[in-house]
């Protein structure tokens, strides 16, 4: 085996939460795809199904190898790169003193990279010129959220998925609508409605206008992104 291998992975949820994915592709060094596989989720947010879609990665990657991995999720991202030390000094806890969100799987990552060489490469969605693997996943995630039925190299299906033309945007069922609750967050923060598109300060990605924005010590954001 290779000792670096290049590797994407994506969630999806189709209503947010709603019927929900995982796939995740692995290539070598050179970036040439040679397995992929895919899973459901039954129901469950987008990002259950980024940080399922990385698990899964990380589970099924070998841990001697150098492993480069492009995502398209901030939120996972950062949830296991970045957030997760001030939540394991706060007890598990957002700087809100709120539990945080999909504990059991940030622990589950954070065990399968211990002692492993990970370099995470955020890659821009839905591009003329985006990244290939991360489309191969966003079609293999996308496949298993709506057949609710696994696939991959593994289950007998070795071919790589077709990525969807770049020009077709993600589901407006919500693939990239973030996980929140409507109306108020916590005593004395409100969300609104986004008069205009913007940038989360909490995760870095794009949201749209009509999506309820929440401002923290960043900025104006998705309100799952403020407390963290």
């Amino acid at each position: 085996m290779s000792d670096r291998i290049i590797a994407a992975c994506d969630g999806a949820s189709k209503g947010n939460p709603g019927r929900a994915g995982w796939a995740w592709v692995a290539a070598d060094a050179e970036g040439r795809p040679q397995r992929w596989e895919a899973g459901p989720l039954g129901t469950a947010t987008n990002n259950v199904a980024e940080l399922t879609a990385l698990a899964e990665l990380l589970a099924a990657t070998d841990p001697a190898a150098r492993l480069e991995v492009r995502m398209d999720s901030q939120y996972a991202m950062n949830a296991v790169t970045k957030w997760i030390a001030g939540w394991k000094r706060n007890g598990w806890l957002t700087a809100a003193k709120k539990p945080v969100a999909n504990r059991e799987l940030v622990v589950r990552i954070d065990a399968l990279l211990a002692g492993r060489e990970v370099e995470f490469r955020y890659v821009p969605a839905h591009r003329v010129d985006g990244d290939p693997l991360n489309a191969i996943a966003d079609r293999a995630a996308g496949d298993a959220a709506v057949t609710q039925q696994p696939a991959g190299t593994s289950h007998g299906t070795p071919a790589i998925p077709e990525p969807r033309p770049e020009s077709q945007e993600k589901s407006a069922a919500g693939k990239r609508k973030p996980d929140r609750k409507p109306g108020r967050t916590r005593p004395g923060g409100a969300t609104i409605k986004a008069k205009f598109p913007g940038r989360c300060g909490g995760c870095s990605s794009p949201y749209e206008a009509g999506v309820q924005v929440a401002k923290g010590t960043q900025g104006w954001g998705h309100p799952e992104c403020r407390d963290n």
